[in-house]
């Protein structure tokens, strides 16, 4: 049997990691990797138009699925095109092994064509990033790059030299275990009693919860139910804690709704589940506050804690349920309750009047039909701008949707690359990339990767010509907006031109049968929908300066907020509260 050269052994060590693809695009310094992967019936090249949508779509899959993903660039700038999507799937805390293949050993440092150091430049977005200088760096390098970001959650780069690669691999020692999957954390005694007893002493309880809640909802409604509190989510831990939720008081944040505000700032205890909730000008600095948190580095770094509980949240709260005393007295719990239906009822109005006529389309209607539409179980990966406002505010978490989005690192053109990444790992299940059509347009050439491997995804695209969440940024800041406007084709004949199923749709009532159309078409297809490019939105809670920047920029703007199918959900969450 011929001898194994590095570049073999590298995809073995993936395979044996459970990883089932590489998404990259094929080069130089690459080839010795690709040529084994081609050799390899256990993995699959997944050959991408560009190298972002390679990083995008392994964070993606490894979101869905939690496990090990991989993607690959060749050396200089195609390595380097893989860093935003790394940085993504690295603050999203997907566990994702990049390979960034290298020049020729020999000549790193001297200048060399396509010459970039990537072992320095993924260290910011990355738990572990090392170059591959020897053979003999084989196995064990690669198994403590892929440790890293499975045991971390997060990404590992690995540096390769195209000419390491195709030499011969040092002979195999004994397979070394290999970690796939994370632990448990359970806090100490100590920090489970001290947090019962400040839940014991405090009258007003609210829990707010964030991505950290997944696989928890069942112990956060019991715990929510037993202390009487109401449950706010970020945006991140809405697919996790919305539904089935009798204590829903709504999101906090820039795209937020409801009573979350409200809820976190009339409490006595406030209690952060698994949250790493960037905007601390929503968190309040006058109540006592508790985190609970995996990543024990995430623990105060945007509030003042009082009391800091490094662990799971569905252990912890395993753990503190059984010491906590039930409360009785639910008036604050009820009090938000009734505020959260009362601010949707206030906002679904806006957008409910004369929806069905208005051209063109507003895109809370575009959404809020989608979300009927859409299959239980679908993933629906969402661009950065108004696609994130609409989906916070539309789609309707079952415990079966997932919904993914640059959430944290809040790049554009994220949602048609996800998407591609999401749908390799069940093509069965319905995939919707809700992009807007700034985002498309940045990493449209991928749209053509849809074509070419039969992906069934659903691009609904939000076409209001311009890039609408820059456009609010400038009117908050008293700008009129500037260098906002696109001028776009029919992005449904671009479809079509591409081999995929397109249509444009203008007016509201051909929307519902262009959805229905599209969904029952086997392979890609694009809804090109015409929207509203006045239709923006603003948060719960507005700050005089953000008062005096809508002022001075426009006096006729459409602000709508409206939350679709919540309002039923805290309609019915209201008769669980007693008359008085």
């Amino acid at each position: 049997m011929a001898k194994q050269n590095v570049a073999e052994q590298f995809v073995d060590i993936l395979v044996r990691a459970g990883v089932k693809r590489l998404y990259g695009v094929v080069g130089d310094s690459l080839n010795p990797v690709v040529d084994a992967v081609r050799r390899n019936a256990a993995i699959d090249w997944v050959h991408v138009r560009h190298e972002e949508t390679a990083a995008f779509a392994a964070g993606a899959e490894a979101q869905i699925t939690g496990k090990l993903a991989a993607c690959a660039g060749s050396c200089g700038p195609g390595n380097l095109h893989l860093i935003n999507g790394l940085y993504d799937a690295h603050r999203s805390m997907a566990p994702v092994l990049a390979l960034a293949s290298h020049i020729p050993s020999s000549e790193i440092g001297l200048g060399y064509f396509q010459e970039t150091h990537p072992d320095q430049l993924f260290r910011e977005c990355s738990h572990y990033s090392e170059l591959i200088s020897s053979p003999k760096q084989m196995p064990r390098l690669l198994q403590t790059a892929i440790q890293n970001a499975v045991g971390r959650s997060g990404v590992a780069v690995v540096s390769l030299p195209g000419d390491i690669a195709d030499q011969p691999a040092p002979e195999r020692a004994a397979e070394s275990a290999l970690v796939t999957s994370r632990p448990t954390v359970r806090p100490g005694d100590t920090e489970i009693d001290k947090l019962a007893d400040m839940i014991d002493r405090a009258e007003k309880v609210t829990l707010f919860c964030g991505s950290g809640t997944a696989g928890a909802h069942t112990e956060v409604m019991e715990f929510a139910g037993k202390i009487k509190s109401p449950v706010g989510h970020a945006l991140r831990g809405k697919e996790w804690i919305q539904y089935d939720n009798p204590y829903d008081v709504g999101m906090s944040g820039l795209l937020g709704y409801g009573a979350a505000y409200e809820a976190t700032h009339e409490c006595d205890l406030l209690i952060l589940l698994g949250t790493d909730f960037p905007y601390n000008a929503f968190l309040p600095d006058d109540v006592t506050i508790v985190q609970v948190d995996v990543r024990p580095e995430h623990l105060g770094r945007r509030s003042k804690l009082d009391l800091a509980v490094w662990g799971d949240v569905r252990e912890t709260l395993r753990c503190l349920i059984p010491r906590v005393k039930e409360k009785t007295d639910r008036r604050f719990l009820d009090r938000m309750l009734k505020k959260h239906a009362g601010a949707l009822e206030g906002v679904v109005k806006a957008y409910t009047r004369k929806v069905d006529k208005h051209v063109p389309i507003h895109p809370e209607y575009v959404a809020s039909v989608l979300d009927e539409l859409a299959d239980d179980d679908a993933v629906f990966t969402v661009d950065t701008g108004m696609c994130n406002v609409w989906a916070a505010r539309y789609i309707s978490p079952n415990g079966r949707r997932r919904v993914i989005g640059s959430f944290s690192h809040g790049s554009m053109a994220n949602a048609l690359p996800m998407a591609i990444g999401a749908q390799f790992t069940d093509r069965g299940r319905q995939v919707v990339s809700m992009s807007g059509d700034g985002g498309f347009s940045m990493l449209m050439g991928d749209f053509l990767t849809l074509v070419q491997y039969d992906l069934p995804v659903k691009v609904v695209l939000f076409n209001n010509s311009s890039l609408g969440m820059v456009e609010l940024e400038m009117l908050v800041a008293g700008l009129p907006s500037y260098g906002t406007t696109n001028k776009n084709p029919d992005f449904a004949a671009v479809a079509r031109a591409c081999g995929a199923y397109g249509v444009r749709v203008e007016k509201p009532k051909d929307l519902a049968g262009a959805l229905k159309s599209a969904f029952k078409h086997k392979g890609p297809a694009l809804v090109d929908v015409v929207t509203d490019p006045n239709a923006l939105s603003i948060p719960p809670k507005i700050s005089a300066e953000m008062v005096t920047g809508f002022a001075l920029s426009a006096s006729k703007i459409v602000l709508d907020g409206g939350v679709g199918r919540m309002l039923q959900m805290a309609r019915s969450n209201l008769r669980n509260v007693p008359r008085r």
